[in-house]
């Protein structure tokens, strides 16, 4: 009898357990499925109570494409995340194996350092970075809107300090046996086993470049370096913004990262899980 009461108090609980994550759920996508059937309404009918669109049109996303520079300002929006990406990958990699590889007084000083850097909001170092930027003249470029955001590395070098940890030193070994030196060490040993961590640093530094609002509205202002983030503005009238090419051209800068996440979500959760960092 005691087992018959069990069952059902644990199928409530499934149930409501699972009741709850699909409502979650459902409130994290509605605004996003909103506003992705809103893109596709004609303008009169971007608040209508239908939930899709019909007829739906692309004429809001012809509108967005022909009458402001979406395209330039992904382009921009796409080397301004892959540059910062690439540099997080370089001097994560080298900074993670020179922690491991070479021993030195006040070690654990510098790694504190690093650990300390990872809480530290990317928003307390707006203003140095901003005159430093300014008295250097490199405002309005892409190299004043990449090479600061080097600072918040601290993510990729603990995470691959850990990975390389994990190899097993045999394999080091035997390549200095060999003869090999470091660099070849990194390159032919220690890279090939790095593909998964740096894949995941590399898709997590370019989605949150990517969505980067603060630094390149203070930093990129211009159209011709600026991020798609802050070139939404440009859809605000004196009526008003229209909503229409708006919610279009939002669409256009949220898909390819909502897309790049649910394709490499698992890598991002494995290379988290073995580093113990989760």
């Amino acid at each position: 009898m005691p087992g018959h009461d069990r069952r059902p108090r644990a199928t409530a609980a499934a149930v409501t357990r699972h009741a709850v994550l699909i409502l979650t759920v459902f409130g994290m996508l509605f605004p996003m499925l909103w506003a992705l059937s809103a893109s596709f309404k004609p303008g009169s009918d971007v608040y209508g109570a239908s939930p899709l669109p019909m007829p739906a049109t692309l004429e809001n996303y012809r509108y967005a494409l022909g009458e402001f520079p979406v395209a330039r300002l992904l382009l921009n929006t796409f080397v301004t995340a892959a540059g910062v990406t690439v540099l997080h990958l370089a001097a994560g990699l080298l900074a993670a194996w020179s922690f491991v590889r070479f021993a030195h007084r006040g070690q654990r000083v510098v790694l504190g350092l690093v650990t300390v850097a990872l809480v530290v909001p990317p928003q307390a170092l707006i203003i140095p970075h901003f005159l430093m930027v300014a008295r250097l003249g490199q405002r309005d470029t892409f190299v004043g809107l990449i090479v600061p955001q080097l600072a918040t590395c601290a993510l990729a070098v603990l995470l691959l300090r850990e990975h390389i940890r994990a190899i097993p030193p045999t394999l080091i070994g035997a390549a200095t046996l060999d003869g090999a030196t470091h660099a070849e060490t990194l390159r032919r040993v220690v890279l090939p086993l790095l593909r998964g961590a740096l894949g995941a640093v590399a898709i997590v530094v370019f989605i949150t470049t990517w969505n980067e609002y603060l630094w390149p509205v203070l930093v990129a202002p211009s159209p011709e370096h600026t991020t798609i983030q802050v070139g939404l503005q440009m859809f605000e009238t004196q009526e008003g913004p229209e909503h229409g090419p708006l919610l279009a051209a939002a669409m256009l800068a949220t898909m390819p990262v909502v897309a790049v996440y649910f394709l490499a979500s698992r890598r991002i959760a494995d290379a988290f899980l073995q580093s113990g960092l989760r």
